[in-house]
């Protein structure tokens, strides 16, 4: 079985961050969780294994992926992965604060046995993984990278998850479902100022106020606890932001419920996906690789240790249709 190893150098910048990540995590210090899901109190609220020492999904050789890695890469027996340790359940540091946890490491890894190559996982800051990339220094980048198009003039992908945006409202809030613009009229909706999501409100309030629905009342605040008292205090109806981060909050803490999901690009479907050195050859290895792990059952069980079940794809597609460039 392939082993798993992390290499030193963090930044305090990317420390920093970890403790916005893990925010509102009720016991970061509880034992570790079955890798079949986290386990689940008498109050709803989920106990996460944020521990160094983690109870992986294991994953088997596939060969026939495993064939397909170029002899750049396997040479070394190991697979260089880059990944941001800043939110929660993507990637975190454990409470060791220095080892990489999250959805994005265990794929990672599993990705790296089923080729049949050692994870070496980098901890990276999000502005340093493009130039890592086309050097060479990484051989691969899971780090929640939606595919766009203008990324795929210089990058190649194999998709793993749905990007995802959501809606969260306060647990005892009367609002059940958000799907399309009328839901939000009227709403006081807390969302990031120069977001994706705020330019798809924007979109949704333009159009309730052409056909002469209360318009949308935006909230803005600078940090996440402020975002937080607004919604619990009742100063707020909505949150609307990644999914994947309000999932984990919503879970660890049992205060919000989720009421509604947004494609990232609305109203075109987004991808996230394994990126690697334009034309090297290594996308398609990964994407065998990832769905070999979907078929066999390892990608479902990963992506419910760390509740984002909702994201899962049928497949990993190699190059999926990117973003177009604003």
């Amino acid at each position: 079985m392939a082993r798993f190893s992390v290499k030193p150098g963090v930044t305090a910048a990317l420390a920093a961050t970890t403790i916005l990540g893990l925010a509102g995590c009720s016991d970061p210090g509880a034992a570790a969780a079955p890798a079949s899901g986290p386990a689940t109190s008498a109050t709803g609220v989920k106990q996460f294994n944020l521990s160094p020492q983690q109870d992986r999904v294991a994953a088997a050789v596939d060969p026939a992926a495993a064939a397909l890695v170029p002899e750049a890469i396997k040479k070394d027996g190991k697979l260089t992965v880059a990944v941001s340790p800043f939110a929660a359940p993507l990637a975190v540091y454990a409470t060791d604060n220095k080892t990489p946890v999250g959805n994005e490491v265990d794929i990672a890894v599993a990705l790296a046995q089923t080729l049949g190559l050692e994870a070496d996982i980098v901890p990276t800051a999000w502005a340093d993984w493009p130039l890592g990339v086309e050097s060479g220094k990484y051989e691969a980048v899971l780090s929640n990278v939606t595919v766009t198009e203008e990324r795929k003039l210089k990058f190649d992908f194999a998709s793993y998850r749905d990007d995802k945006l959501g809606f969260y409202a306060k647990s005892d809030s009367s609002i059940a479902k958000v799907e399309s613009a009328p839901d939000v009229a009227g709403k006081r909706v807390i969302v990031g100022s120069g977001t994706n999501q705020e330019s798809i409100l924007l979109r949704w309030d333009e159009e309730n106020k052409k056909n002469g629905l209360a318009p949308v009342e935006f909230q803005y605040y600078d940090d996440d606890s402020a975002s937080s008292l607004a919604l619990q205090s009742g100063r707020a109806d909505l949150t609307f932001g990644p999914n994947a981060t309000a999932a984990f909050k919503a879970a660890s803490d049992a205060k919000t419920k989720l009421v509604g999901l947004v494609d990232g690009g609305w109203p075109l479907k987004a991808s996230i996906a394994a990126t690697t050195k334009k034309g090297n050859g290594f996308a398609a290895a990964a994407q065998a690789g990832l769905n070999h792990l979907i078929e066999d059952g390892s990608y479902a069980k990963i992506l419910d240790r760390w509740g984002l079940t909702a994201e899962a794809v049928q497949k990993s597609e190699l190059n999926p249709a990117g973003l177009p460039k604003k």
